[in-house]
């Protein structure tokens, strides 16, 4: 990619309140760039995790640290009325327990030092049809499940010595090949929730007799912890047992299970706390830096777009750091003197109407 033409790019992302076309930024920029300049922009090669990793490394390498974490989470961008192919196409959302049509994307986000930034990502890219059996109905799938993704974007965060020891994920990644990997290869550690279905062991000798339950049934305090063997995965693990409270009130439980034993409740909790980084991004992502506005139609001018929406997540997330203003703050910001801007521009406009009507 062009990096000068992907800087202007990002900034028209950025500061962009509607839809984000090629001829919207041309006028812009009052013809200095072509509409062919950034259409070629968005048809060059897809851009990669790769792409993403150089684009990012010197920003990180300013806040990266041995306290820095990496988050593995998924999300959809629904594409509602874009037409269907590879990457926009139906995908099960767990949070509406339905089907939608869209974008369905894997991150992993580092954070350190109150800092998130995108280190890598992988797009969900239903490539083989098949006749489902149920249902006799035509459908798409991905040749590669997102639990392969995430170990593929853990490998590479490992491979571009990213400094952080833990890995947390919520029960959609807790794996074991993922457990096994981040433990017993890439000796790192992790913090994971678990489905409340998920059998454990509760010894080594219960282990290799086959005798396992379910964790919701187990005799253990709320907030507490015990050592658990998960089937699978070869090592011990903490098993910890959270209820917690929602802005609502409303309390709930969730089950962690981490690799490090030296943890205990608090540690173990606080430092799973900051998975919701990940919620933040996602958030600000497609509210923020324009990742929806885009009527791009094929695979490579998606994949692009979605690339420079990332690019621009990571230019707001140091404007933050650099300002001291969240992002929300940052835009509204801008959308102040947008407003500004048109409304001295309408004051301009009216004094037409003081002018006698041309006969």
């Amino acid at each position: 990619m062009n990096k000068e033409l992907l800087d202007l790019y990002t900034d028209y992302l950025l500061s962009s309140f509607g839809a984000t076309t090629a001829t919207g930024l041309s006028e812009l920029m009052k013809g200095e760039i072509s509409h062919d300049e950034i259409t070629r922009l968005l048809r060059s090669e897809c851009a990669t995790g790769k792409q993403l990793w150089l684009y990012v490394k010197p920003y990180v390498r300013t806040i990266e640290s041995e306290a820095g974490v990496l988050i593995i989470d998924d999300s959809i961008e629904e594409k509602e009325y874009t037409d269907e192919n590879e990457i926009i196409c139906w995908h099960w959302d767990h949070c509406k327990n339905r089907n939608v049509k869209g974008i369905n994307f894997v991150s992993a986000l580092y954070h350190s030092r109150e800092v998130s930034l995108p280190v890598g990502f992988e797009i969900v890219a239903k490539t083989e049809h098949y006749i489902d059996e149920k249902t006799g109905r035509a459908k798409r799938r991905s040749p590669v499940t997102k639990n392969e993704m995430a170990r593929t974007l853990i490998r590479q965060a490992v491979a571009n010595q990213l400094l952080f020891r833990y890995i947390l994920a919520d029960i959609w990644f807790a794996a074991t090949d993922t457990m096994n990997l981040i433990k017993l290869e890439l000796k790192k550690e992790f913090i994971f929730a678990l489905k409340e279905n998920r059998k454990v062991a509760l010894s080594q000798e219960d282990k290799l007799n086959g005798r396992y339950q379910r964790i919701d049934t187990l005799d253990m305090p709320d907030n507490s912890t015990r050592l658990v063997f998960l089937e699978g995965v070869s090592f011990p693990l903490l098993l910890v047992k959270q209820l917690f409270t929602n802005e609502d009130d409303s309390t709930g439980l969730r089950y962690l299970v981490s690799s490090d034993l030296s943890l205990d409740f608090d540690p173990a909790t606080t430092i799973f706390q900051k998975r919701w980084k990940v919620e933040l991004y996602h958030r600000s992502l497609k509210q923020n830096a324009a990742l929806a506005k885009s009527p791009t139609r094929t695979v490579t001018t998606q994949t692009n777009h979605f690339f420079a929406s990332l690019c621009a997540f990571i230019k707001l997330e140091r404007l933050t750091l650099a300002t001291k203003r969240n992002h929300y703050a940052l835009k509204a910001s801008l959308y102040i003197r947008a407003l500004r801007s048109a409304f001295d521009e309408l004051i301009s406009l009216k004094s037409a109407l003081s002018q006698p009507i041309p006969a």
